[in-house]
């Protein structure tokens, strides 16, 4: 594979004694047809400004971000960060294709790749394995001046980010000096059913203690669902909301301190309910369906939730709280959604396309030589933490702190607690 292009890069020093530069690439859109159109990617890394009594001793470990398939925040508002520049690295942030600075992908530039079958098309560039191998690409052109003992780099991921490094040790395990999973180790299936029952249940789980913690919204989310059937009430985008978009919200549900702003936004909407305009997220294209297809997924949370009844909804029974949905992609938003509607049949031959790669090379995860060392939830809205526990088995080598005390986003809120257990895996020992 071919290395990465480096179009530009610039470079400043900010508060903190931090030196960020910002880089732009130019990688294929396809890695097996490089012939076949250009992408652009753009990363930020940021690296320790000091200058040390022998600079001949200094020495940089590189780290590239896996993030959570969105764009990156700026390095200083990431809380891990401090600790992990602390033990020597430069970390690389990465705008993954389709997100922030890199190509993006919205429903108007979609539409310049002709009709929906085209569009379908392009999207498949933008699964883990064609973010790994730009990972790849970069690592080649940033080292390519290097000794060849210190070309591997480390690789860190978050949630999605996780799933893309799992990809990294299948395809391209030789550039790898030691892996970092943080809530993200994924399940190795094909087909997503049985894992959409498991995260439902989990939902539905995490929608009760909501409740039990809150019992005065029973009667609130209600009062708002109802309103939202009867009213037009729109976000600045055209959209007109409806109850499931309601319960679309239980998103949050899966972080430190979530609880308390979804409570914020029933308490808005309740009292003003065109105050809810403003409590709604719209706009953003869902891909998360490319996350983990191997096989046709043909609407599996949308199939999965309707077997279940604790998330059926009729608005007539009003002793009975409404269930929220959380990263689930539903039929619904492309018809619902105006900025989605546009791409219906593009996410229809989406989600009925049986032709995909395998993300994972299971032979080559049970013969893994490079150090894997992941922390893992117990209580995880969004990565289910059986499927990870048989995927750690299946990763020669992988140690794994878990915790029952943290959740999805504690690498935000936890951030000196998580990169310490971490790094416990990776420096101690146990008898």
């Amino acid at each position: 594979m071919s290395m990465a292009k480096l179009l530009e890069q610039r470079s400043h020093i900010i508060p903190g004694k931090l030196k960020v530069s910002e880089l732009f690439f130019e990688v294929p859109k396809d890695h097996s047809k490089p012939e076949d159109g250009l992408l652009r990617l753009f990363a930020r890394s940021v690296e320790r400004v000091e200058k040390p009594v022998d600079p001949a001793k200094e020495e940089v470990k590189r780290l590239p971000w896996c993030g959570p398939g969105m764009p990156c925040r700026p390095p200083q508002n990431c809380a891990w960060v401090n600790p992990i520049l602390e033990k020597g690295y430069q970390v690389l942030f990465l705008d993954q294709r389709g997100a922030g600075l890199s190509t993006t992908i919205t429903a108007q530039t979609l539409a310049k790749h002709g009709g929906a079958k085209e569009q379908a098309a392009y999207l498949k560039n933008f699964r883990a394995d064609s973010i790994v191998k730009d990972c790849e690409a970069i690592r080649k052109t940033l080292t390519q001046d290097y000794p060849e003992n210190k070309k591997k780099w480390t690789i860190m991921g978050q949630s999605f980010g996780g799933f893309c490094c799992l990809n990294y040790l299948s395809r391209f395990p030789e550039g790898l000096q030691e892996v970092f999973i943080v809530g993200g180790l994924a399940p190795l299936v094909r087909q997503p059913d049985a894992l959409y029952v498991k995260l439902l249940k989990k939902v539905a789980e995490r929608s009760r203690k909501y409740y039990e913690k809150y019992p005065e919204d029973v009667k609130r989310v209600h009062d708002i669902a109802q309103y939202l059937a009867k009213e037009s009430v729109k976000l600045p985008s055209g959209t007109k909301l409806n109850p499931m978009h309601l319960r679309q919200l239980g998103m949050y549900f899966g972080g430190h301190g979530k609880f308390l702003v979804y409570k914020g936004y029933v308490i808005v909407a309740d009292m003003e309910k065109e105050g809810w305009i403003w409590c709604m997220v719209g706009g953003n294209i869902p891909l998360n369906q490319l996350v983990l297809i191997t096989a046709a997924s043909n609407w599996s949370a949308e199939r999965m939730m309707a077997q279940l009844p604790e998330f059926q909804y009729s608005g007539e029974d009003r002793s009975k709280p409404i269930f929220f949905t959380a990263e689930m992609i539903l039929k619904d938003m492309y018809t619902t959604y105006d900025e989605l509607v546009p791409l219906r049949e593009t996410a229809e031959l989406l989600a009925q396309d049986a032709d995909w790669p395998d993300l994972y090379d299971e032979a080559v995860l049970a013969e893994n030589e490079v150090p894997v060392y992941a922390a893992t939830y117990y209580d995880d809205l969004y990565v289910d933490f059986e499927y990870a526990q048989e995927t750690a088995a299946r990763i020669k080598g992988c140690k794994q702190y878990i915790t029952n005390a943290m959740y999805h986003n504690a690498l935000g809120t936890k951030a000196e607690e998580v990169v310490k257990q971490l790094f416990a895996l990776r420096d101690d020992v146990i008898d």
